[in-house]
C-alpha cells in the first residue's frame, strides 16, 4: 500500500520528551497517511510541542475540526500503542457521505496539525491481565483490538490471543499482513479471519461466510476460559452476545465497546431524546439561552439537551453522553451538574464551559448560545 511521509525527524528522542497532558495539550501534527484498504487510511500523529503519549490499549481521542467553516467533533478509537509513546494513530474507514471521514481521506496530509480531546474510554484490556484473551472484531471495529494486540506483543508479555476478524471480504481486511506477521512471529498469538464473500480474491482460503456459534467453538475450542473483547457493528456485537450466551458463555467475561463511532458520526442527536428525556412535570430549572433568545424549561433529572431536543431546539450533538465534546458551550450563570466521560478539559470546566448532553441544572441558567 502507499504512504505520504514528512521529511526525516528532527525532534528530539522520546524518553527525553514530557508527557502529554490531555488537561493542557491538544495540537497534534500528522505526519504520516497510510492506505489499509481501498477506503481504509491510517492517520499517524506526532504531538506540537514534541510530548510522549500515555494511554491504555483501546481508548480513543475526539478530533476537533473546522470543515467549512463549521466546527465538528469526532471520535476516533487509537489504533497505535502505548508501547510506542512517541506517536499516536487512527484508522479511519470512509463513511458514505461521511463529512469527517471523507475530510479526513480527502484533506488531511502531513504537516497539518489539528486540535484533540482525550485519549478516554473504558474499553481495555487492562483490568483483566494474565488471562487468555479472545478478540471479535468486524470492519473498522479492529482498531481497539489491534492495539491491544499490538501492546501484548510488544511487551512479549506471552499472552495467549485469539484474534478472531470479520470482513465483507478480502480486500476488505484491515491490518491483515500485520496480523499474519504477529501469529507467525508469537506462538501465543493465533488469528482467524472470516470473510462474507471472496470478492476480489477467488482463490481466498480462509473461512467464507458469517460467524456463528459452531464456526466460532471450532476455532476456539477452550473459548469459555477466556475474556471475550468485541468491537464491531451494532448488529455484529448484538450476534456475538447472542452466540456467547447460546454456547453458555460466561458474560461477565464479556467485554464490548459501549460507541460504534462510525454510527455516532452520522446518527442524528433526535434518536436519544426518548432514551435520556424526564418528565416535565414539576419543579425544574428555566435556561436562557442569551444568543438565541430561547428559554428552556429543564425538568428534574433532564438533562440541558434533552429537554432541548424534546422541545424541537437544534443544538450541535453527537454522542449525548459528555465523550466527544459536539455540544460544549459556555455556561455565562449557574450551576450544573456534569457527568461527563472526558469530552471536556478541566482548564475549560473552570472557565466556564459545559456539556449541554451531560449536564442537569443545579440552579437557573444562562447559556452562551
Amino acid at each position: 500500500m502507499s504512504s505520504v511521509n514528512t521529511h526525516p525527524d528532527t525532534h528530539p528522542q522520546a524518553a527525553d520528551l514530557p508527557w502529554w497532558q490531555p488537561g493542557e495539550d491538544s495540537t497534534l501534527q500528522c505526519v504520516q497517511v497510510r492506505e489499509e484498504t481501498h477506503d481504509v487510511k491510517t492517520f499517524v500523529f506526532r504531538a506540537e510541542p514534541p510530548r510522549r503519549f500515555h494511554y491504555q490499549p483501546g481508548q480513543f481521542i475526539t478530533l476537533e475540526l473546522d470543515i467549512n467553516g463549521e466546527s465538528v467533533n469526532r471520535c476516533y478509537t487509537l489504533s497505535s500503542s502505548p508501547t510506542r509513546p512517541d506517536r499516536v494513530s487512527i484508522t479511519v474507514k470512509r463513511i458514505p457521505g461521511g463529512v469527517v471521514s471523507g475530510w479526513l481521506h480527502d484533506t488531511l496530509r502531513p504537516g497539518m496539525q489539528l486540535n484533540v480531546l482525550g485519549p478516554s474510554g473504558e474499553f481495555t484490556y487492562v483490568r483483566h491481565a494474565s488471562t487468555p484473551y479472545l478478540f471479535l472484531s468486524a470492519g473498522s471495529g479492529i482498531t481497539p483490538l489491534m492495539s491491544m494486540s499490538r501492546a501484548l506483543t510488544d511487551l512479549a508479555s506471552g499472552a495467549d490471543i485469539v484474534f478472531v476478524h470479520s470482513a465483507r471480504s478480502p480486500r476488505d481486511i484491515i491490518f491483515r499482513k500485520e496480523l499474519a506477521q504477529l501469529a507467525s512471529s508469537h506462538a501465543t498469538f493465533s488469528q482467524a479471519i472470516v470473510c462474507e464473500n471472496r470478492q476480489g480474491e477467488p482463490e481466498w482460503p480462509g473461512f467464507t461466510g458469517r460467524l456463528d456459534a459452531a464456526r466460532l467453538l471450532h476455532m476456539v475450542p477452550d473459548l469459555m476460559a477466556r475474556q471475550v473483547f468485541c468491537c464491531g457493528p451494532a448488529p455484529y456485537m448484538a450476534s456475538v452476545r447472542q452466540m456467547l450466551q447460546d454456547c453458555g458463555f460466561d458474560m461477565q467475561h464479556y467485554h464490548e465497546e459501549s460507541f460504534n463511532f462510525a454510527e455516532l458520526a452520522t446518527a442524528a442527536p433526535d434518536a436519544a431524546v426518548d432514551e435520556i428525556s424526564a418528565s416535565s412535570e414539576g419543579g425544574g430549572f428555566n435556561v436562557h439561552f442569551a444568543k438565541m433568545g430561547d428559554d428552556l424549561s429543564v425538568a428534574p433529572g433532564q438533562t440541558v439537551l434533552a429537554a432541548a431536543l424534546a422541545k424541537g431546539m437544534r443544538l450541535p450533538a453527537s454522542c449525548t453522553r459528555g465523550v466527544c465534546g459536539t455540544c460544549k458551550t459556555k455556561l455565562l450563570e449557574g450551576k450544573v451538574d456534569m457527568q461527563h466521560e472526558g469530552g471536556i478539559r478541566q482548564r475549560e470546566v473552570d472557565q466556564g464551559f459545559f456539556l449541554p448532553c451531560c449536564s442537569k441544572p443545579l440552579s437557573d441558567l444562562v447559556v452562551d448560545r
